[in-house]
């Protein structure tokens, strides 16, 4: 997965369709007719809910076309999500606090806390790009499904290994390639236009403002927490483990996620909380919330709600900056509509771990996070 084999990597793919955040799964064979994401989605929904009625032993969830559903609906999830909003022009330690309302002086100053212990503060020089490397195990839980006269579990926590290869230049541009359970995965911004690849859906390109990767603001970079969180209200205090944390929160607004719709699915909210230590300054817990209305002629109106917490620890030294070396991810997919009473929650973990962070690599340059070739197609980047 070096750069040298990046750079010859070239795709031949059908016209590009936006991407879809979260649940992605490909439900046909190879070979077969595409379908649109959420038909796709759908027809994943009605397979679990054909097991409702079957027995626990001759469900399909051990077998191996099950496993693979399994595994892409992992890396849909929590592979490489993105953040609710873009990262702010703004420089924290910069802003006057005067004639502001007190929840965002509050988060100003819980940012600059945040700063101060991870030695960004006090560093003089920033840092040009990043090199990080690490190790993943995905987790597929148990879906539960409500036909509104009981609840019914099925599916088993089976779970891949994998790894994965992140580089970050500024501004705004990164590269990431996740390989698990023998699926790749990679995904870019070259500061403009956010993309993805995946072997069953192709390459895909973001709709709206250009957003970074979730896993960025997961403590590896945190300058770019910072800045995200920079117009961010503080709601007050909570307790996280054996830590009590301010939460701020930050969330897109209406006219940004607008911009994000696709068909009949209709993005409603994007909201990222995150639970800074109030002992230490440190980022112990990120959380947001990202709701979907798909409402298709014939059919009824369905909402699709993903909710991603995660746990961030084990901060380490690198170059004088704290950087967090391992954490756990938990996400949960819900399911549910308006006139009936059926539901479902999926619910899905990831733990991770880094293995090395390089500062400043020589020879690095934009090339690298040039997209495909077909992104650049006028006809698909609206």
């Amino acid at each position: 997965m070096g750069s040298r084999t990046r750079r010859k990597q070239r795709w031949c793919m059908p016209p590009l369709t936006p991407l879809m955040e979260g649940l992605d799964l490909e439900m046909q064979d190879e070979g077969s007719k595409k379908e649109s994401s959420w038909e796709i989605i759908r027809e994943w929904f009605r397979m679990q809910k054909s097991l409702h009625g079957s027995s626990f032993s001759d469900s399909v969830y051990g077998s191996i076309p099950s496993r693979r559903q399994d595994l892409r609906l992992l890396l849909g999830v929590l592979g490489c999500p993105l953040a609710p909003i873009p990262l702010a022009n703004l420089q924290i330690h910069h802003l006057r606090v005067k004639d502001i309302p007190f929840e965002t002086s509050s988060a100003y100053y819980i940012l600059r806390q945040y700063l101060a212990a991870t030695g960004c503060l006090k560093k003089q020089k920033c840092n040009k790009n990043m090199y990080t490397t690490g190790m993943v195990k995905m987790i597929c839980c148990e879906t539960e499904i409500s036909s509104g006269k009981g609840v019914k579990s099925l599916g088993t926590r089976s779970g891949e290994n994998g790894c994965f290869v992140l580089w970050q230049m500024t501004p705004g541009m990164w590269s990431l390639e996740l390989v698990v359970g023998g699926n790749k995965v990679v995904a870019g911004s070259n500061g403009k236009i956010v993309w993805r690849h995946t072997p069953w859906l192709g390459t895909h390109a973001a709709k709206g403002p250009q957003r970074p990767l979730r896993r960025i603001i997961q403590g590896l970079d945190p300058k770019s927490t910072a800045s995200l969180f920079a117009k961010a209200q503080c709601l007050g205090e909570k307790r996280i483990g054996e830590d009590d944390c301010f939460v701020l929160k930050v969330a897109a607004d209406r006219a940004v996620v607008m911009e994000r719709n696709e068909g009949p699915a209709e993005v409603l909210r994007h909201v990222l909380y995150g639970y800074f230590c109030q002992r230490s300054g440190l980022l112990l817990y990120l959380e947001d919330s990202h709701l979907t209305r798909v409402q298709s002629p014939g059919n009824d109106t369905v909402y699709w709600e993903t909710t991603i917490g995660s746990s961030i620890g084990d901060y380490r030294d690198i170059d004088g900056t704290l950087i967090a070396h391992q954490g756990k991810s938990i996400a949960t997919v819900f399911r549910f509509g308006d006139m009936s009473l059926q539901h479902s929650r999926t619910r899905m973990e990831e733990i991770w771990r880094i293995d090395d962070v390089v500062f400043d690599v020589p020879g690095l340059s934009i090339d690298y996070f040039i997209p495909p070739a077909d992104i650049f197609d006028s006809e698909n980047i609206q």
